[in-house]
């Protein structure tokens, strides 16, 4: 890949995902260029490094771009504000300026993939750049054979997205969502995203799942797709 070349950008939007009620923050944010120019051509499950010029701190951070690389006028990402440049950028006034490296990262490359079934699998905030792919797949979805999506979330107030994922079954997507704790008007999945994938088991035959989460959702993940008879080759990670 070419050396990337940093450039400036400025925070457009910023709203808040999670319930109000959840103790942990998560927001959308938009980034545009300061120019007007398009955003460079991005791989859907690509990132990017976001630095603060001409600041030693916060320390820079990668995120995940979770917009579709057919939505040239704006980086989008979903963040969970925590310590460093994340709490930072949550709190970051609209208009202010970033620098922004990238895309960088092999992304999640389809192209080998056409007429295949899809899974895309994450916990958390590990949607994001699992929702810049299932944007690719709408524009493309004749493509593609059968589409699911299963998506965990901690509890019904850390839920991300559901709203647009609502939505994916007109474009022929099917979503599965899950919480680690349920509650009583919960109808859907309890425990972890892969038991829910175990319990579906969905044929290994003529599929490849994007997978997209914390190391050990990751590795749990990976062996439950083993058990249901998936090769590593069929498993695709954006790092």
């Amino acid at each position: 890949m070419p050396q990337s070349t940093a450039y400036p950008m400025k925070l457009t939007q910023c709203s808040r995902l999670s319930d109000p009620a959840c103790d942990d923050v998560i927001v959308k944010i938009s980034l545009e260029r300061l120019n007007g120019q398009a955003i460079p051509h991005f791989i859907a499950g690509q990132y990017v490094r976001v630095d603060m010029p001409f600041m030693k701190e916060p320390a820079p951070a990668y995120f995940a771009i979770a917009s579709s690389p057919y939505h040239q006028d704006s980086y989008e990402f979903v963040i969970k504000s925590a310590q460093g440049m994340s709490e930072y950028l949550v709190n970051l006034p609209l208009g202010s300026e970033v620098e922004v490296e990238g895309p960088i990262g092999k992304g999640f490359d389809l192209s080998h993939y056409k007429d295949y079934n899809v899974i895309l699998l994450s916990v958390g905030t590990g949607i994001a750049p699992l929702r810049s792919l299932w944007g690719k797949i709408i524009q493309e979805r004749q493509d593609y054979a059968k589409v699911s999506i299963y998506a965990g979330f901690l509890t019904a107030l850390h839920t991300l997205l559901t709203d647009e994922m609502n939505e994916l079954s007109h474009h022929d997507i099917d979503v599965s969502l899950s919480l680690t704790t349920g509650h009583e008007n919960w109808e859907g999945a309890v425990g972890y995203v892969q038991h829910a994938l175990a319990e579906d088991a969905p044929s290994a035959e003529n599929t490849v799942v994007c997978l997209a989460g914390m190391s050990a959702m990751v590795d749990a993940c990976t062996e439950t797709l083993h058990n249901l008879g998936f090769h590593d080759d069929q498993i695709l990670l954006n790092f």
